[in-house]
């Protein structure tokens, strides 16, 4: 991934509103207003910096990914520890810390069985208190281990020939997430393949795949396609649904209800569906960016997805990477509830946001690629009211 980078500090806070795409079939509705008043709510969040207490004087490498493990509330990274500076002490690619910020334990790096990932991309630890590994470097494989770093499995492996149609073959998957009610796996294999694709998370046996809008996903053709013209955010046309494939499919949720949230980063956009493949609904994340337009670097968006940690799962937060922010959704409406986060490497602010977890107390902590290296918590502080409509300042 490229480095982002936003001229004069400027920071962009847009939404292209009334471009829900709402398809026949929906998702279960219901609004994120209090029972008394009425009024739209949104979750309000604190930045408590210094927050991660990294020990030994270790600088940490790009923090490619950081999950929340359900059993502890601990928090997990996954960092690119070769990615420091010669000379400069880091610690082990994967770091636990405990709630008040700790340093707990840390493990990784290559080991005999199983070839460690080139370039550390993706963490996640599922309800059985495994821990899941990926790459997207010169890496095709995702791993799994106990929580002390015990190798247990491995799903794919590397070669030089990578296909949409492999079924026991991944090429540089990005992300995944266990569902507990089936135990199935989900992958984004996004990074150079189109699709989401699901294996029994105790074997690895493949169950099924599938790309944007259900279909199957394709290859890229031997001759790209022509860029597309380049539009100002009034030119969109609100009923365009969008490319037909997937651009690259950077993460993957599973609502308790069943529905599968899949972030396109660049196709700036998140697709809903069910836990077969069919496709529900979508929405664009901040769709006026563009690849050097305005001020939002490399024109991609929608990182990665998150929950809040009620039973319902409330809202839905989305990590919009070019504008550096996050922004919070009503999960079953898709309705924009409010966004938060501006380009900078003050306590707060995003340098490359790339990574997005919630804990049981509703806390968000994210982690930061390419020049931001960090891990930041935000701390949960209840709801307020939302903004009457999230809105596009002056530029």
């Amino acid at each position: 991934m490229r480095s982002v980078r936003v001229r004069g500090g400027a920071v962009v806070l847009a939404v292209m509103a009334g471009v829900l795409s709402v398809q026949a079939q929906q998702a279960p509705k219901v609004a994120a207003k209090s029972a008394a008043g009425g009024k739209r709510l949104a979750p309000k969040f604190v930045v408590e910096p210094g927050w991660a207490r990294i020990p030994n004087g270790w600088t940490l490498g790009q923090v490619s990914a950081v999950t929340v493990d359900p059993a502890t509330d601990h928090v997990w990274i996954v960092q690119r520890y070769r990615n420091v500076k010669k000379g400069v002490p880091t610690g082990p690619p994967v770091m636990e810390f405990d709630q008040a910020g700790n340093y707990v334990q840390g493990w990784g790096g290559p080991r005999e069985g199983y070839a460690w990932p080139s370039s550390e991309h993706g963490i996640y630890i599922d309800y059985k208190g495994f821990v899941w590994i990926g790459g997207q470097g010169a890496d095709d494989e995702i791993f799994k281990f106990k929580k002390d770093g015990t190798f247990v499995m491995q799903i794919g492996k590397s070669r030089s020939k990578k296909s949409n149609a492999d079924t026991d073959q991944f090429n540089k998957p990005a992300d995944v997430f266990v569902y507990p009610k089936t135990n199935e796996l989900f992958v984004a294999d996004g990074y150079g393949n189109r699709r989401i694709i699901v294996f029994d998370a105790d074997t690895g046996a493949y169950k099924r795949m599938w790309g944007a809008y259900g279909k199957a996903p394709q290859d890229d053709p031997a001759t790209p396609a022509a860029k597309p013209t380049r539009l100002l955010a009034t030119e969109f046309d609100a009923k365009d649904p969008g490319a037909a494939q997937f651009g690259t499919i950077h993460g993957v949720k599973v609502s308790n209800d069943g529905y599968v949230y899949a972030a396109d980063r660049e196709g700036k956009r998140v697709e809903v569906f069910t836990l077969g493949g069919t496709y529900l609904n979508q929405i664009w994340v901040d769709r006026f960016c563009e690849d050097n337009y305005g001020d939002c670097g490399t024109g991609q968006t929608a990182e990665t997805v998150a929950f809040s940690p009620d039973a319902a799962q409330r809202f839905l937060y989305v990590a919009s990477v070019a504008p550096e922010r996050i922004w919070v959704y009503d999960r079953k409406t898709l309705e924009p509830l409010e966004s938060f986060g501006r380009v900078g490497i003050g306590p707060g602010e995003f340098d490359v946001l790339h990574s997005l977890a919630v804990d049981s107390k509703g806390n968000l902590y994210t982690g930061e690629v390419q020049d931001g290296r960090r891990l930041q918590k935000f701390a949960y502080k209840g709801l307020v009211a939302a903004p009457a409509s999230p809105q596009e300042p002056a530029r």
